[in-house]
């Protein structure tokens, strides 16, 4: 009902401020509208009204999936990661140490896409939270053609789910896979490792779309928060029982102190 309501508005603001149909679907005025910057929803509705390739099913399929799935598994990702931090505040002081150094005393300075490459540490602790766990457990994917495991043959259109919470914690590549250790994604430490040993966005062709944007979004989020405050979790991880649904979320509240640093 949200997403029809975002659609109908956005669908008149396309016709009456941003597009005038009898004039900019010709192909000349369409070359040079797609040279400038639009945002998603602008594309879908272009597509829309000139050649009806995508329908309005189509769009609202899209509109959920980015305002209910990327944002959903994004806030649950954040979730995780200050549990996390609340539990071990050696690495949380570790992160404060880079956050600090990068921004010294400026706390209320805006943090910039460009600020994200010095921040290594943090992509560590991002990655090895999503390994503990990942905001989607499993994904499926229908196999397109017959594929060949030990001595199994798994025939083309079978549905396979692959299980990433657990894929996560294999122990020949995860060393005490159940140990919150970001160093694990350093350079030097995973380098050599396969890459399909993790993938917490899926992987190949079909992966997640949403991935740079969850990212850069959760980055600059933790950042906001740890130049000012520090976080304790008040119940180990032994307590904190979790539902494998389409995502993954604690099956009780995730009971946290919050403490200004200055």
């Amino acid at each position: 009902m949200f997403g029809k309501q975002i659609f109908e508005k956005k669908k008149q603001e396309f016709l009456t401020t941003k597009h005038n149909i009898s004039h900019d679907f010709n192909d000349n005025a369409v070359n040079e509208s797609f040279k400038k910057k639009k945002v998603f929803m602008d594309l879908l509705l272009h597509h829309y009204f000139r050649d009806r390739s995508l329908t309005e099913d189509d769009i609202l399929n899209e509109i959920n999936l980015f305002m209910f799935a990327g944002h959903d598994t994004t806030a649950i990702n954040l979730c995780w990661i200050f549990y996390l931090l609340g539990l071990h505040p050696d690495i949380q002081k570790k992160l404060q140490d880079e956050i600090d150094l990068f921004f010294g005393e400026e706390n209320d300075s805006p943090v910039q896409p460009e600020h994200l490459k010095h921040f290594k540490y943090l992509d560590c602790v991002l990655k090895e939270s999503l390994r503990i766990y990942p905001s989607v457990p499993f994904i499926g994917r229908e196999l397109l053609e017959d594929v060949q495991v030990g001595n199994y043959c798994i025939p083309r259109g079978t549905t396979c789910m692959l299980y990433l919470y657990e894929l996560h914690r294999d122990p020949t590549v995860f060393p005490n896979p159940e140990v919150f250790d970001p160093d694990r994604f350093s350079v030097e430490n995973s380098h050599s490792r396969n890459p399909f040993a993790y993938i917490p966005f899926s992987a190949g062709s079909r992966n997640c779309i949403g991935q740079k944007y969850a990212q850069l979004s959760v980055k600059v989020i933790i950042i906001r928060v740890l130049r000012k405050y520090s976080l304790v979790s008040l119940d180990p991880r032994d307590r904190i029982l979790v539902g494998s649904e389409l995502v993954l979320r604690p099956k009780v509240p995730l009971k946290m102190k919050i403490l200004p640093r200055r």
